[in-house]
């Protein structure tokens, strides 16, 4: 026997609608956990392609270092009484260039393991430095005849040394020396040599060394001469250049890139005298987590990173952040047909419709690590937007009615890879998408009594 159904409210399919909306963010939410997790297996993958081959690089140098003898007062209690006692202690004066010339040709190389990449680099490194003492000398307070200099160091700083090329050379007024590993008596990373500096009170010293660094990621040069001139140039096409100084000049092509760099010792806001203990501890060096520290910068250095032009990872984020767009406006649109087109729509559809737009992004990170961002981004987004259109075709009733999802599905689809690309202007056009979608919804729903039953047809 045929009777009749009571319809629910328009109201009441409204707050469904929302409901399995919101029971859609759980496995969204889901996503960002696993892409989280994809992530850092990357970034392990990566750590143990570039294990043994050598870190993100700082470089700085060469000092010279001479050390002097001093006269060291301290006052003790004794007996009651304050004495004062005078002790002869050797410490260290540290000069640094007038003038220091780098050249640094980058050798990139992309080395990969199963599904994951990594950007390794052979630097070429060659430059000169003039070494003179300053005529304000005394203002430090050491005395010239107390300075050993026959026993002088010139120091080179590395931050991981394991990338140090075989044979590095250094001379000093065209005379070659022997170097050792180490950052001199002070300790430290890197390599130094001995040298008799005493024609340094007659003349300056001309230095002029070369040698190749293995790294990875980033390439830092800690500038500390009185006028650093940094050139470099390399076939990677797609540099980022960080730290606290930037280039003068630079020019980025898609065969690679050149950028120079002039940097004074005011703006370091530094002397290039200072003194200090024998044996006292050298300046921090950044041996910490080489990739954090290549993506944070030191104030103190000018930096290139040869960077992937697509963080596939981070590409993901952002777009499962947009999830909640795709999930409201095609619900937005079954319950239009639902209320203003009389069909009806049920939970269980909406579910597996929204649970279609979630997969999505699951296809998305998984097929990006294997074909490219950009690949798999077309692929997910035609299965899914083919999946959802033939699937509301049985749901609506008809192919005309689907055509408007899959249609609404692309535009959606089209529009997210726009903000992708358009970072800076992504809010700006999410904002417009949102008013425009809510104008419209504003509009056709003008006229609907949300708290209205109506009788659905005889079944």
């Amino acid at each position: 026997m045929e009777g009749h159904r009571s319809e629910r409210t328009p109201g009441f399919k409204l707050g469904l609608t929302v409901a399995v909306g919101l029971l859609l963010s759980i496995p969204l939410f889901s996503i960002y956990l696993l892409n989280y997790d994809r992530q850092s297996q990357a970034r392990e993958a990566t750590e143990s392609i570039t294990a043994g081959w050598g870190a993100a690089q700082t470089i700085s140098g060469p000092l010279l270092v001479i050390p002097y003898r001093a006269t060291a007062t301290e006052t003790v209690l004794q007996n009651g009484q304050s004495v004062t006692r005078t002790s002869q202690v050797m410490r260290e004066l540290t000069l640094a260039p007038e003038i220091a010339e780098v050249s640094t040709d980058i050798g990139p190389t992309v080395r990969k393991r199963s599904i994951y990449t990594a950007v390794l680099y052979d630097a070429t490194i060659k430059g000169t430095a003039r070494f003179a003492f300053p005529p304000d000398l005394a203002r430090t307070g050491v005395d010239p005849a107390q300075m050993d200099l026959s026993r002088a160091e010139l120091r080179f700083s590395l931050s991981d040394p394991r990338g140090l090329g075989a044979n590095p050379t250094v001379t000093a007024d065209g005379q070659g020396l022997r170097l050792q590993p180490g950052g001199g008596s002070s300790g430290g990373r890197g390599f130094f040599a001995w040298l008799d500096a005493t024609g340094l009170t007659a003349k300056p010293v001309a230095v002029e060394f070369a040698f190749h660094l293995r790294g990875n990621e980033a390439l830092s040069l800690a500038p500390q001469a009185g006028d650093t001139q940094w050139l470099v140039h390399s076939s990677w096409p797609s540099p980022s250049f960080g730290g606290g100084f930037l280039p003068r000049g630079h020019q980025v092509r898609h065969d690679g890139f050149d950028a120079s760099y002039r940097i004074g010792n005011l703006a370091l806001g530094r002397s290039l005298v200072s003194t200090g203990d024998t044996g006292a501890a050298p300046p921090r060096e950044p041996d910490r987590e080489p990739l954090a520290a290549a993506a944070e910068g030191d104030p103190q250095t000018a930096q290139i990173s040869l960077i992937q032009p697509v963080d596939l990872y981070s590409q993901v984020n952002r777009a499962t952040k947009y999830g909640f767009l795709f999930i409201g406006f095609t619900f937005l649109a079954l319950l239009m047909f639902d209320v203003i087109g009389g069909v009806r729509v049920s939970a269980v559809e909406y579910l597996l419709m929204g649970a279609a737009l979630v997969l999505f992004f699951v296809l998305l990170l998984a097929f990006a690590e294997v074909i490219g961002f950009t690949p798999a981004y077309i692929f997910a987004s035609g299965a899914i937007a083919g999946l959802n259109t033939a699937y509301s075709a049985a749901v609506l009733g008809s192919w005309r009615r689907s055509a408007f999802i899959g249609a609404l599905l692309v535009g959606l689809y089209a529009v997210l890879y726009i903000l992708l690309s358009l970072e800076a202007y992504s809010l700006l056009i999410g904002s417009l998408l949102l008013f425009a979608a809510l104008a419209g919804v504003m509009y056709a729903t003008r006229r609907i009594d949300w708290g209205a039953k109506r009788d659905a047809q005889p079944a």
